[in-house]
């Protein structure tokens, strides 16, 4: 116990001894009306690979994918409208992981990893008294040569109690069997259904920590994410009969894509998630720390089946960019909906928050407890996204519009930005939510685009970036 801790404590007990109140429980509540906490919670982080939002039973999926899940967002409070600020896998991560965009860590596409002298959400909570562990994909690491090596400890992201990862998984491993790498460096086997062996790991960790601290886990899955080498999604055994009757999301419809033969094993993917997710919480009802554990549940980005480009995101629309999320636990719970707007770059504000933790001023996000408590004032009224790979874009997304601004990969030149854009995508998400219909060039929207252009180039301003000029479509 810190010294303003027990300083708290001893204050809070001397004036519960005065009242006739003797027990530790009724000291802690004590200190828990007097807007101090009196326990820091645990938390878990549970984050799955390009996953649909619309893959869950909450967000309307008809099969049953998610029951687990579902009754977490009954129990626990469900974000309905949560966006990636870039969907790759890697800069998505820098975002989570430091509170700030893509462009300003450095990780702005695959093969850059954050500097190891970077400020996380780990660095931030082990100050804070908590230790800290990381158990699967990590894909943060410097370049390519690391991809199917071990991730030097200084390359870890402050990650320093426990370690058990790849740094990209899907390069030591395949839907089922694999190994990782544990914080000395050594290789780590498994064998069997990749989710379940990661979380046997996850679990293995609840149940053999020494408990002399809180505990923040970051659990990172690759499901539902394309298996590379085998240019397939992979499903559990079965996936493909248990799941063929899916109904067809209404972006999908009529559209080309290898969604028609993937589907199915993309959702058994999910549900295996779904089913580890449920495990994880009977572990934790086990262990007897279900009432102070916070469990948060998120995706890098989604997936759009190679519709919408040559691969499956890097691109403003919702299937990239629209991802679930959903959080239960202390501060977490009631069975409520937020309808605002949040991103990734909501979630670092939002983990230092559980831990009592203010967030530095640098952060680009909002501690998004603010919307479940009713306290949010002037809550940002669009997500803003940068994309990069397939070009190199920029979009905002509001409760209506759906706006981007793009430089060819050609014209790019591999740079994390640029001064001139051409004006891509507008979308209606009101009389379009497939988006279909491109509005781009419509000149009965052209008062539209130049109010929203005025909002884009402000957040990119705000993230750090240059001003740049916007022309019209080509």
């Amino acid at each position: 116990m810190d010294k303003c801790t027990r300083r708290d404590f001893l204050k809070a007990s001397a004036v519960a001894a005065a009242a006739g109140i003797g027990s530790l429980t009724s000291v802690g509540k004590l200190l828990a009306d007097k807007g101090k906490p009196a326990e820091q919670p645990n938390i878990i982080f549970f984050f799955s690979d390009q996953q649909r939002w619309d893959t869950l039973g909450c967000y309307g999926q008809k099969l049953p994918i998610t029951p687990n899940l579902d009754k977490m967002a009954k129990e626990g409070v469900l974000f309905e409208n949560a966006f990636t600020v870039q969907p790759v896998c890697g800069p998505a991560r820098a975002v989570i992981q430091t509170g700030t965009y893509a462009t300003e860590t450095g990780c702005f596409r695959n093969g850059i990893g954050i500097r190891p002298d970077t400020k996380t959400m780990a660095t931030y909570l082990s100050d804070a008294g908590y230790e800290v562990g990381y158990i699967g994909k990590w894909h943060l690491a410097s370049d390519a040569s690391t991809k199917g090596s071990a991730v030097p400890a200084d390359h870890r992201g402050g990650y320093k109690d426990y370690w058990l990862a790849s740094n990209v998984l899907e390069f030591t491993s395949h839907g089922y069997d694999g190994h990782m790498f544990d914080a000395d460096n050594k290789q780590v086997d498994f064998k069997g259904y990749r989710v379940d062996c990661v979380t046997d790991f996850a679990i293995d960790y609840l149940k053999t920590r020494d408990r002399k601290k809180p505990f923040f886990l970051f659990v990172s899955y690759i499901e539902p994410h394309f298996q590379n080498d085998h240019k397939h999604f992979e499903g559990p055994i079965g996936s493909k009969e248990n799941f063929k009757d899916f109904e067809v999301p209404g972006d999908l419809v009529g559209t080309g894509g290898d969604w028609k033969e993937e589907y199915p094993d993309y959702l058994g993917c999910c549900n295996s998630l779904d089913t580890n997710l449920g495990r994880m919480r009977d572990e934790l009802k086990k262990l007897g720390m279900e009432d102070n554990t916070v469990i948060l549940y998120t995706s890098d980005h989604g997936c759009h089946f190679r519709t919408r480009n040559a691969e499956y995101k890097r691109s403003c629309h919702e299937d990239s960019i629209r991802i679930p999320m959903l959080a239960y636990g202390p501060g977490f719970k009631g069975g409520k909906t937020v309808k605002e707007l949040v991103s990734l770059i909501d979630i670092a504000p939002t983990v230092l928050s559980m831990a009592g933790v203010k967030e530095p001023s640098y952060m680009r996000g909002r501690p998004m407890q603010d919307l479940v408590t009713g306290k949010a004032k002037d809550w940002p009224q669009e997500v803003f996204v940068q994309i990069s790979e397939s070009g190199t874009g920029r979009a905002i997304r509001t409760k209506k519009w759906k706006y981007c601004v793009w430089v060819d990969k050609e014209k790019a030149g591999g740079l994390p930005g640029a001064d001139v854009f051409n004006e891509s995508h507008l979308y209606d998400l009101d009389k379009d939510p497939n988006e279909r219909n491109n509005l781009v060039a419509d000149p009965k929207c052209a008062g539209v685009r130049k109010k929203l252009a005025v909002i884009l180039k402000r957040r990119m301003k705000e993230a750090g970036e240059k001003v740049p000029e916007i022309l019209p479509a080509v």
